[in-house]
């Protein structure tokens, strides 16, 4: 009987239908963050490739440093924040003996930025300028000619611990907001952490202990 016994049909295995992407939208350009500086060497092309054999070697931001501390945000840090739209984190630093109010924390750039008003109130001297041949790119979609660059014992402070560090800026002729852009460079170089929802930035200072600078 089993000659006459029809097997059952093996039901075939249909793709799932592809989802229509009602909202694609064509790319008709891109926009950057702000790119180039001291974050890849420099602006020759000898100072790109001794960087680049340089961070092909991670033994030592492994190891770290004796003092780094566990940057932590928690519900405590939210205590003394005012409600807000979504603000950047504005900090205020020290250098040359006066003290900056419109620091913008940026993580999208790659270059810490002095623009050239900020340099006129420092009152600082044309002599301390040291050339620089690059551009910096991402300024409204455009390349901005450096003025040159300096570098300036910055120091960070909660009340209670502080720490100084030599920032190198690069000095550039446009209209900004703010006063200084802290970049990843120097966010990097101080093991800086800053939160958008906590309006705050965490870094340690040499002996451990974690500085809390609230945004401005």
């Amino acid at each position: 009987m089993k000659d006459y016994i029809a097997e059952p049909a093996t039901s075939a295995i249909l793709p799932a239908p592809v989802e229509e992407q009602a909202h694609e939208m064509p790319v008709l350009g891109e926009v950057h963050t702000i790119a180039r500086g001291f974050s890849v060497g420099g602006p020759t092309a000898s100072q790109q490739k001794k960087y680049a054999r340089g961070v092909n070697s991670i033994e030592e931001r492994i190891s770290g440093n004796p003092w780094e501390s566990d940057l932590v945000f928690t519900r405590t840090n939210l205590q003394d924040v005012v409600p807000h739209d979504n603000d950047s984190v504005v900090i205020s630093v020290v250098t040359v003996g006066k003290k900056v109010h419109k620091v913008l924390v940026d993580q999208g750039s790659s270059a810490d930025v002095m623009f050239w008003s900020t340099f006129n109130k420092l009152r600082l001297s044309l002599d301390v300028l040291r050339p620089y041949t690059g551009c910096l790119y991402g300024f409204a979609d455009n390349q901005v000619e450096v003025g040159g660059y300096l570098e300036l014992r910055t120091t960070f402070s909660d009340g209670a611990a502080s720490r100084t560090e030599k920032i190198r800026y690069l000095v550039i002729n446009s209209n900004s907001a703010y006063d200084i852009l802290l970049g990843r460079l120097a966010l990097n170089r101080l093991n800086a952490v800053a939160s958008t929802r906590h309006m705050k930035m965490k870094l340690p200072d040499l002996s451990g202990k974690v500085i809390v600078i609230e945004s401005d």
